[in-house]
Formats: structure tokens, C-alpha cells, sequence
């Protein structure tokens, strides 16, 4: 019965892979349109670029001289590795300066709660992404909470 099934799928996938083979010779690149649309271009340098998206955030946000994903001097990706790699022992909550009973709370409950703590964590950082300040030295052990 398993051969028989096999042998169908087989079938069924030479005889879709020939119905959909496309010949390259339905492809053409045309070369004078190619050279229009590169001499109507205009060279933007990418350093160039990023100052002006890097002033336009400042500008929009209010602020000066930093950027929001190093809050505190935490930098968000090491936070979010972290978190994602050793969140079980609570290292991201130890990265981020809460209380030594906080993060020694997630070992003694088995990862958080089981893991879900740090699963919350996790995707709670992604979404502040911008602004880690309210997690950085937040003694609760749901740092997320509010209250």
C-alpha cells in the first residue's frame, strides 16, 4: 500500500513539474530600457540616507543624541538574545538589572512558571522594542505588569 502511494505521488509530481516547466526563451530583457531606467536614476549614498532617517526619528520623537533601543545603556538585541537563549534561568531579567530574587525566582518556578514567563517577556520586548526603560531595574517578577 506505501509503494503504491508513493509511486502515485511520484506521478503526480513529474507530471505537475512538467505541465509548469517554463522555457527561458519566454524571457527577455531588454537592454536599451534597462539603460533608460538607470540614467533616469538618481544615486542616493546609503550614509546619506540613514542620516536623514536617523534625524527624521529625533526629530519626530523629541530627542537628542541617543537612540531609544539603547535605554539605560541596555541595548535591546543582547536583551532579546538573551531572553530568547536563557530566558528559562531569567538572564535577560539579570541583564536588565532587576533584583537577584527576581531572576532566582524563575529558576525555582522551572523556567518561569514552566516558560511562559519568559515567553511573555520575549514577545513583550519585541513589541517595546523602542523603549526598554520601563524593564530595566523593574523589581516584579511580571515585568510587564503595570500595577
Amino acid at each position: 500500500m506505501k509503494s503504491l502511494l508513493t509511486f502515485c505521488f511520484l506521478t503526480v509530481a513529474t507530471l505537475t513539474a512538467r505541465a509548469t516547466d517554463i522555457s527561458t526563451d519566454s524571457y527577455v530583457i531588454n537592454d536599451s530600457q534597462v539603460e533608460q531606467l538607470m540614467a533616469q536614476s538618481e544615486d542616493v549614498s546609503l550614509s546619506i540616507a540613514n542620516t536623514n532617517l536617523f534625524q527624521s526619528e529625533h526629530m519626530a520623537s523629541g530627542l537628542t543624541g541617543t537612540t531609544q533601543v539603547k535605554a539605560g545603556g541596555k541595548d535591546f538585541v543582547a536583551a532579546l538574545l538573551l531572553n530568547f537563549f536563557l530566558g528559562g534561568f531569567g538572564i535577560h531579567r539579570l541583564y536588565l538589572g532587576t533584583e537577584t530574587l527576581t531572576w532566582v525566582g524563575y529558576i525555582l518556578t522551572c523556567g518561569g512558571i514552566f516558560g511562559v514567563v519568559p515567553l511573555v517577556d520575549f514577545i513583550v520586548l519585541i513589541v517595546n522594542h523602542d523603549n526598554l526603560s520601563p524593564y530595566i531595574d523593574n523589581p516584579k517578577f511580571f515585568m510587564w505588569a503595570t500595577k
